[in-house]
């Protein structure tokens, strides 16, 4: 035998038992998208190995360097530039090429050498910034203390 309140909580429970089972369809339906994430910008970082940390006037610098990429993307491109907020001398990449303060170079391989020669007696610094053609940026910094002839 049924009660008024059996029949009432059975009508009270089909409604409800929809609605749960229409927002989970909603939400399963919502979830799932076919559209692909394709990276293009991936993070990157200037590795490099021990550098000397002093220098005498007219001596050069070993910078070895390994740009370290999170992921490949072939159409990133990535320049290179200095800036020397301390001391004078001379920065050039191992094809050759002079870097001037600021001036802005492609960067062609992830494996290369920078060679830095003192033209002071003063403490030098040295800022390298490697800068994809996404705007991301990394900044590394080089100090070299002066060696005097006697050392």
């Amino acid at each position: 035998m049924y009660s008024f309140k059996n029949i009432q909580m059975r009508k009270l429970k089909r409604p409800l038992t929809t609605i749960t089972v229409l927002v989970a369809l909603a939400l399963l339906v919502g979830a799932c998208d076919d559209t692909l994430e394709i990276f293009q910008a991936y993070s990157f970082d200037l590795v490099t190995m021990p550098v000397q940390e002093s220098l005498r006037e007219g001596e050069t610098a070993e910078i070895r360097c390994t740009l370290a990429r999170e992921g490949e993307y072939k159409n990133a491109e990535f320049f290179i530039r200095m800036f020397q907020p301390d001391g004078e001398g001379e920065l050039k990449m191992d094809n050759g090429t002079v870097f001037l303060p600021n001036d802005l170079s492609p960067l062609e391989k992830t494996e290369f050498r920078l060679y830095y020669t003192s033209h002071c007696s003063d403490q030098q610094t040295i800022d390298v910034y490697i800068q994809d053609n996404f705007g991301q940026v990394v900044q590394k910094t080089f100090s070299f203390q002066n060696k005097n002839a006697n050392e």
